[in-house]
């Protein structure tokens, strides 16, 4: 009489059903991390930056493009002129969750204290590690040199909530945003 492997072992059947169950179980505890129902506004990025990643105010050669859906066409941050070696400054205070290379570049990473928010700088070459604290304006490294996606040498500045990419420029204050000079008003009762 043949009989089947699988049958020889009782403990494998109920193997598979704890596999089975456990796999379940994975689902459902990832489904409560899905994106909010169509409808249902997400929560508003706080303008919580106090600096920009480069200079003082750069030129955005290319700005935040939302995709129509996870995998489609957009541009998933903004493009920031500055020259290579320039530093790369944390736009916040927070905790650095990745520092090293993806697909050849170099990448940081920080978790943004207080919110489920993390921003990525790239190309840089990292001057922290996975787990430094950084507060809003320390250097987190310089810009490298690559073959970039820009005409000109750029960081790529990018936002996430999760796994979905936001506009990074939300996270600048009016006061940082703004293009024009300072400019000096009267005082109250002095002559113009």
């Amino acid at each position: 009489m043949r009989t089947r492997r699988h049958l020889r072992h009782p403990h494998t059947a109920l193997a598979l059903a704890l596999a089975l169950f456990l796999t379940l179980l994975t689902c459902a505890a990832r489904a409560d991390d899905a994106p909010p129902a169509p409808g249902v506004p997400p929560p508003p990025v706080p303008a919580m930056a106090r600096t920009w990643p480069v200079g003082s105010h750069p030129l955005v050669l290319r700005g935040w493009e939302p995709p129509a859906t996870l995998y489609a066409r957009g541009h998933r941050g903004v493009d920031l002129a500055t020259p290579v070696g320039a530093p790369v400054r944390a736009v916040a205070a927070g905790r650095v969750s990745f520092a090293g290379r993806v697909a050849g570049r170099g990448v940081v990473a920080v978790e943004l204290t207080g919110t489920d928010l993390r921003t990525t700088y790239e190309p840089v070459t990292a001057s922290v590690k996975k787990g430094d604290e950084v507060e809003a304006g320390a250097v987190v490294g310089t810009v490298e040199i690559t073959g970039s996606h820009c005409a000109t040498s750029c960081v790529h500045w990018g936002l996430l909530r999760g796994e979905v990419y936001l506009d990074p420029l939300e996270l600048l204050p009016p006061w940082l945003l703004n293009r024009g000079p300072s400019r000096l008003l009267p005082v109250l009762g002095a002559p113009l």
